[in-house]
Order: C-alpha cells, then structure tokens, then sequence
C-alpha cells in the first residue's frame, strides 16, 4: 500500500524542488508533476515527489485521520496554518 502525506510548500527553489512542512519537519520535494504548486499550497507528498495539490481543509483532515489510526506521532505539534 502506497501513503501521500500532506505537507506546505514553503519554498520553491532551483531545478522545481520545494522546501515543505510535514507537521514541523522540512524535507525537499519535486514538483515537476504539480507545476502550478506555489508557496502556500498544499501538496500530497509520496516518495520525494509532491503528487497532487490539495486544498487546506482536506490536509488537516487526512493528517487527522493518519494520527487517529497512529500512522503518524500524536505528540507532534500541528504546523502552521493546520487546525
């Protein structure tokens, strides 16, 4: 089984890498599949790679649904702008 996590776009830097926020962590993305994905977004994020854009609401939500079924820490802060 394959898992998108949610994640802010933070940054978008040389060669369309993104600098993201998954709840606190930054990591480096691709977003060659999302060229419209810009600082602010929201982006499923699967194997380096942001996949999809998604709006706010629907983020917070699956990153509620990952800490419900404990796929991801419950001890971690929300980051900015998650409910």
């Amino acid at each position: 089984m394959c898992l998108a996590i949610p994640a802010q776009i933070t940054s978008i830097e040389a060669n369309n890498m993104a600098k993201v926020d998954i709840l606190g962590v930054i990591r480096h993305v691709s977003v060659d599949l999302v060229p419209e994905a810009k600082p602010g977004d929201w982006v499923l994020v699967h194997a380096g790679f942001a996949i999809q854009v998604v709006d706010e609401e629907y983020a917070a939500e699956t990153l509620q649904i990952l800490r419900d079924i404990n796929v991801i820490d419950t001890d971690l802060e929300p980051a900015a702008g998650e409910s």
